[in-house]
């Protein structure tokens, strides 16, 4: 149980950490101190290392979850609510970035490789919206997560 649940919130913490990270402290300083030209490529080489991580942490969060809940925890039916929540949310949060993933990020590529300044602008836009709904959802779970038993 307690490797279970030490890789559970170390995924959680460099998944929702990174978003926090790149909305908080990243975009910013972005849009102060780098041109329009550079943003799409940094932005690019930037996510496609830190979307790795996000890949990982998916696997992990949805292995050690349902390990933990089918193993130690009895099943889905023995979870308390706060449980289904975190499960209901990090599964919407998956999709999410599943599409960011997909979709913004694989056109910011696009456009970034064609030196499409607007297109890879419009896709960080798309991207910047996306990871802030998810960072939302993300801080939501890390107060469930963390008091949901208690209440």
């Amino acid at each position: 149980m307690a490797l279970l649940i030490s890789l559970h919130l170390l995924a959680a913490v460099i998944w929702v950490g990174g978003m926090f990270y790149a909305w908080m402290a990243m975009r910013p300083a972005v849009a102060a101190t780098v041109d329009g030209a550079h943003r799409g490529p940094l932005w690019h080489a930037t996510l496609a290392r830190f979307f790795r991580w996000v890949w990982a942490s998916v696997v992990i969060l949805l292995g050690t979850g349902y390990a933990m809940v089918f193993s130690v925890f009895g099943g889905m039916a023995a979870v308390g609510m706060h449980v289904h929540l975190m499960q209901g949310i990090g599964i919407v949060m998956m999709l999410l970035f599943a599409h960011v993933y997909f979709a913004p990020f694989r056109r910011l590529g696009h456009a970034v490789a064609a030196a499409d300044t607007a297109k890879a602008g419009s896709q960080i836009g798309q991207i910047r919206r996306i990871v802030g709904i998810n960072l939302l959802l993300g801080l939501a779970v890390v107060m469930i997560a963390s008091a949901g038993r208690y209440l």
